[in-house]
């Protein structure tokens, strides 16, 4: 069996989610048993409609805090008819607006709001209740009740105190008391002091033996707290690098990233790394040979892969551009943004749709009012975006943490010129300069502005296009199929 472990501490759907659908569906078409674990909360979704959507089977995703518990990962079926059998009190109000219901008990100064997954379902994913003005319970549901949160106020805000995760019976399977950023977990017959241990006793609960694989991706916090790598044994270890895995370096010293630095200072532990592209893969080489004597075996499998070339059945958007990733800081949206509003003095028709969702979307929505801009660039929030690519005329980035960019791939998968930073591994590899794109210093908007200019008013656009399609030929599926092959069977 392959259990890959995956976390973040918000649901992000972004390159490292998608690169996991991908994989399972790569591991289906190998005949390989595999298990996606989530060790994450999803206070605003249910797990099984955020993986479903990007294409896992239910019966591959683990939610690490629902292992505990009898209850399985399903869509949201649980009714406002099932939970109004629960009230005590029968003495209500009900009030539904879209995907929003409330109920008030007058008589207990209590209401319930009741979130909906949508605006026309009888279906409860999850109901606040507020007591005397303060906020004191949150549950949350599929088929049945999976887990509850409880509150107290502090300083007029409501403080999370408690989970308490429940079996399909109603009863209890374990509490999580929460004391600021630390917890432990009681169970009817222990106790577990950290979220380290709870991860510690669901990996002995796998059973692990040496035919079984750990992939680990990228996860803040835990990695460098060696949790995954200290209780994997007897199993295969694999760690997956997304983006870069170093701060800086000189001729005597390197500064791992705080995620990596248990594994890259034991590499023995780790059966396998991966990274998706030989630079880096040849540079963290280079790195382990340097730094600690030791050559680890490292391999280059890319996160995805093109099922095929995807070319538009009508006429591209002329001067349209597209850009995709997480609303965060990194991906340095507001840059694509403001050269977009500069290139647009000399491109008068010039558009940019932007996709994706995270946390900077206020501030950028803020930014384009202030620039004027918002009859041409626009925030169009997370989409499928395979079949969108070969409407568009190019594709911008300015993110400064691509190792491969999935969304860079796509792009030249549909045949799109690309305007970019000049960025260690991503840009480097989909771009050669003048032929199908231009690389420009990183952090330089008015650069970046002047690439746009250029790309739109001296550069033959249909060349161009070929020369993306060239470059992704070498990132079709069957090649990474093979590389999973070679590793795993």
């Amino acid at each position: 069996m392959i259990y890959n472990f995956h976390h973040f501490y918000y649901w992000l759907k972004g390159g490292v989610e998608t690169g996991q659908a991908y994989r399972a569906r790569i591991f289906r078409d190998l005949g390989l048993d595999a298990k996606f674990i989530f060790a994450t909360t999803f206070p605003n979704h249910n797990i099984q409609h955020e993986t479903e959507y990007l294409g896992f089977r239910d019966s591959e995703v683990i939610w690490m805090y629902g292992f505990f518990t009898d209850c399985r990962i399903s869509p949201v079926t649980y009714t406002l008819e099932q939970l109004e059998n629960t009230f005590e009190e029968r003495n209500y109000t009900f009030s539904r607006d879209g995907s929003i219901v409330t109920y008030h008990f007058r008589d207990l100064d209590v209401y319930y709001t009741v979130y909906m997954i949508d605006e026309k379902s009888d279906f409860v994913h999850r109901v606040m209740m507020i007591s005397k003005g303060c906020l004191v319970r949150k549950d949350y549901y599929t088929y049945c009740r999976n887990y509850s949160e409880y509150y107290i106020p502090v300083n007029g805000q409501a403080q999370l105190y408690l989970r308490r995760f429940f079996n399909e019976d109603g009863s209890v399977a374990y509490e999580e008391i929460v004391d600021g950023d630390t917890a432990f977990y009681k169970f009817h017959n222990q106790i577990l002091y950290s979220r380290e241990e709870l991860l510690a006793e669901l990996m002995k609960r796998l059973n692990l033996t040496e035919d079984d694989v750990v992939l680990i991706d990228g996860e803040p916090g835990m990695i460098e707290r060696a949790a995954f790598i200290q209780n994997a044994a007897p199993a295969r270890i694999g760690l997956v690098i997304h983006a870069d895995h170093f701060w800086n370096y000189d001729e005597e010293h390197v500064l791992w990233y705080g995620i990596y630095e248990y594994a890259f200072a034991h590499p023995e532990k780790v059966s396998f790394f991966i990274t998706n592209t030989d630079a880096q893969n040849r540079l963290l080489r280079e790195q382990f040979r340097k730094y600690t004597g030791k050559e680890p075996d490292v391999r280059t499998i890319p996160v995805v892969g093109l099922d095929g070339l995807k070319k538009p059945e009508k006429k591209r958007k002329k001067h349209d551009l597209i850009s995709a990733g997480r609303l965060a800081p990194e991906k340095r949206m507001d840059q694509v943004i403001k050269a977009v509003a500069e290139a647009r003095k000399e491109v008068p028709d010039l558009s940019l749709d932007i996709y994706g969702e995270g946390g900077e979307r206020e501030n950028l929505q803020e930014l384009i009012d202030k620039l004027g801009c918002k009859d041409c660039v626009h925030l169009c929030g997370f989409q499928k975006l395979g079949e969108l690519y070969q409407e568009y005329d190019a594709y911008i980035s300015a993110s400064y943490i691509e190792t491969l960019g999935v969304t860079l791939l796509e792009a030249v998968g549909s045949g799109l010129p690309i305007v970019s930073y000049d960025m260690r591994y991503g840009a480097q590899m989909f771009i050669d300069e003048g032929e199908n794109g231009y690389k420009v210093p990183w952090e330089n908007v008015e650069e970046l502005s002047k690439a746009i200019v250029r790309l739109f008013t001296e550069a033959d656009l249909e060349a161009f296009q070929e020369h993306s399609y060239d470059k992704a030929k070498a990132y079709l599926t069957k090649e990474v199929v093979e590389r999973w092959k070679n590793l795993l069977c």
